[in-house]
């Protein structure tokens, strides 16, 4: 039993509220005495006068030594460094008095019996007018000229194909260009010997009829190497067909020239 009482009292005074006005005091105390120290301690080192510059006090004068050599004042005018300049210079020349006239006197009399050279005239040479050149073209008065001319003969050029007959080149000239193409396709350069000359050109003619069909291959212009006009005749020869000619062609044939570059 007196130990329940025992812990009991314990529970209470553990319960109970401690006393909080004595510290509460005793701080307040510490810190109005902190604040006073530092303001005590800000009067006596100065920190709130107010008046150490600039203020109420006795004058004074301060010595002053100017010194001249050493740094030149800026001048308005940059100073002219030029050596053939001068502070003095020459005046111009003045001009020559003009001289005077010899007056004459008009009253003296002419002396008798002196001999007076006669005044030869003058006379102006006029410049002689010329005519003014005649810058007109003149017409018709050059002979005519004498150089040998050549006609050309008709015909219809497209690529290495030439036909004779213009008109059909100038209406059917997708039938030339045709011409070209299976021309080319039928050519075998291989044939012609690697020593030909570059640029050689073998000329074959031949007719083609109103089916497409080829006749009378023949050599129009030899080129100088045998292989390269067999290899050009063969070319024309191989082709079976160019397709039948327009129908609004009217005639049976077209002649047609056709050249092998190497």
């Amino acid at each position: 039993m007196s130990s329940l009482r025992v812990s009991g009292e314990q529970l209470e005074r553990g319960l109970a509220p401690e006393p909080m006005m004595a510290p509460a005091a005793g701080s307040l105390l510490l810190h109005g005495a902190l604040v006073g120290c530092l303001l005590v301690y800000g009067i006596l080192g100065g920190l709130f006068h107010h008046n150490l510059w600039g203020g109420a006090g006795n004058g004074g004068a301060i010595q002053v030594k100017l010194v001249s050599g050493v740094l030149p004042l800026p001048s308005d005018q940059p100073p002219n460094e030029n050596v053939l300049s001068t502070d003095t210079p020459s005046q111009a020349p003045a001009e020559p008095a003009p001289k005077a006239k010899q007056a004459v006197d008009e009253s003296a009399l002419a002396i008798t019996g002196k001999h007076q050279k006669p005044r030869q005239l003058t006379t102006r040479k006029t410049a002689q007018l010329q005519p003014p050149a005649d810058n007109r073209a003149q017409y018709g008065e050059q002979a005519g000229s004498s150089l040998a001319r050549a006609t050309q003969a008709p015909g219809f050029t497209s690529g290495q194909t030439t036909v004779s007959d213009s008109d059909f080149g100038s209406i059917f000239s997708y039938y030339v260009r045709s011409i070209n193409t299976k021309m080319a396709a039928s050519w075998y350069k291989p044939e012609v010997d690697p020593h030909t000359p570059r640029g050689s050109r073998a000329y074959v003619q031949f007719a083609i009829h109103r089916d497409g069909s080829v006749s009378n291959v023949q050599m129009n212009q030899n080129s100088g190497s045998q292989t390269l006009d067999r290899s050009c005749m063969r070319a024309a020869q191989r082709v079976d067909t160019f397709g039948a000619l327009p129908a609004q062609y009217t005639k049976s044939t077209v002649m047609t020239s056709y050249y092998c570059e190497y």
